[in-house]
């Protein structure tokens, strides 16, 4: 059971890099404290990890068969590819990294199912661009919506708050239903412990990063790549939350950051391109685009190492 703190250590890793990405625009346009949203989150990505979760371990169960050691290694080298990547304060998908990481040991096992890969694959890049069209439609839902309640200053204000705290508890739920099998599904594959069992380990890791180190990464997403005004903002959490309950349901863990960013992106397209801060944009996607690739060596190197000794 030792080797379950690799899968602990990838919960903390995946909370403090992804979770608190759903209250990330809330907190970087001061509309809600940190520490209110960090314990809403830990809370809500706990309850969808328990109530929704077993889908996505189900599907990490078909791509591919291995032993509880080598579960355990999947997990640490995801682990520490996203924990690189929250120390350079990029947003990027634990998912990425959990599935970079399981092709490595399926190839050395001779045993990716290439047919489940597809599908994930797919949702992958369908993520930030789903959210991307969610949050250009809800731009103009909601901003109509607003306009014909003509509030004044005061309850808009209050609106916009409770709105962003409704919002990021809902897009905290999806995290969790979506993306604990991130952390435990190497494990329950394997055997080791059970669906039960997966989702409540998988939960409370994801909360515990939250509530530890999410602050930094959060900031990155919430005034990096689009100044967001409060009303900006709830639109990017309502649409971050939608999308990744939608795959949550399909049973195909997707990464919270993707779909943030992707939604950031869509009011910047919105309210003029120009105010797009590309180079940040870029680095973000280059980080995407490493973190399969990063997981992926320190797998194949650990299993090579191991198997020459």
């Amino acid at each position: 059971m030792w080797r379950l703190a690799s899968a602990f250590f990838l919960g903390w890793s995946l909370g403090a890099n992804d979770a608190s990405n759903v209250f990330g625009t809330a907190v970087s346009s001061r509309m809600v404290r940190f520490w209110t949203a960090a314990i809403l989150c830990s809370v809500f990505a706990l309850l969808g990890a328990v109530w929704m979760g077993e889908a996505g371990l189900e599907t990490y169960a078909t791509l591919s068969s291995y032993s509880v050691d080598v579960a355990f290694i999947v997990a640490l080298t995801s682990a520490l590819t996203v924990t690189l990547m929250t120390l350079l304060k990029l947003p990027v998908s634990t998912s990425q990294a959990v599935v970079g990481a399981m092709i490595a040991a399926g190839l050395f096992a001779d045993s990716v199912h290439w047919g489940s890969l597809t599908k994930v694959v797919v949702c992958w890049v369908g993520t930030p661009v789903g959210a991307l069209l969610v949050a250009m439609i809800l731009y103009k839902l909601l901003g109509a919506v607003f306009n014909r309640l003509n509030l004044n200053l005061f309850r808009y204000d209050a609106a916009l708050r409770w709105g962003l705290i409704v919002a990021g508890c809902y897009g905290a739920f999806a995290l969790g239903a979506n993306n604990v099998a991130n952390v435990t599904g190497p494990f329950v594959a394997s055997g080791l412990i059970s669906p039960t069992w997966g989702v409540w380990l998988g939960g409370l890791a994801i909360a515990a990063g939250v509530i530890t180190y999410s602050r930094p990464v959060m900031m990155t997403v919430g005034t990096g790549i689009v100044q967001l005004n409060a009303f900006s903002a709830l639109v990017v959490v309502a649409a971050e939350a939608v999308t990744v309950h939608v795959y949550a349901g399909i049973g195909v863990p997707v990464s919270t950051s993707q779909a943030v960013v992707g939604a950031v992106l869509g009011i910047g397209l919105l309210r003029d391109v120009r105010t797009i801060n590309t180079r940040t944009l870029g680095n973000v996607v280059l980080a995407w685009l490493f973190t399969p690739a990063i997981a992926f060596a320190f797998t194949f190197a650990w299993l090579w190492v191991e198997k020459s000794l």
